[in-house]
């Protein structure tokens, strides 16, 4: 079972969202977090460094775990985990760096929840739950 390290990226009571390539071969053209898969011998907060730089230029300061999603509908017998941190802080400004994402965009939390084309059915009460679950910063 393939694990993730994903971004909950949030500023001004926004969460920044990216829109998957068309050619992806999994959910393309829906609007999804920034993430990746971890690699052999990463942690999930390296992963998460890791990919945010790949992928959108920017290095997290003080990733704080939230919680994780088992895409079941991807693979109901070994469901990939996807593990989110959100990300309040980081350096860098973020830019699209790589061919795995078309847009990105702030959206309101309940805006966000509301995307008729989400990667994921399980972001709507993931996104609608925030800000009420953020950990301290």
């Amino acid at each position: 079972m393939p694990h993730y390290a994903c971004a909950l990226i949030l500023e001004d009571n926004k969460l920044l969202l990216g829109r998957r390539a068309p050619y992806r071969k999994v959910y393309p053209n829906c609007w999804d977090v920034i993430g990746g898969k971890v690699e052999a011998g990463e942690g999930l907060e390296q992963a998460l460094i890791r990919e945010l730089g790949e992928e959108i230029g920017i290095t997290p300061t003080n990733p704080q775990y939230f919680t994780e999603i088992k895409d079941r509908h991807l693979d109901p017998t070994a469901p990939p985990s996807y593990h989110y941190f959100i990300v309040r802080n980081w350096q860098g400004t973020a830019s699209i760096c790589n061919h795995e994402h078309t847009d990105l965009e702030w959206f309101p939390f309940d805006a966000a929840a509301g995307l008729p084309d989400l990667a994921l059915e399980d972001y709507r009460d993931l996104f609608a739950r925030l800000p009420f679950d953020l950990p301290a910063a």
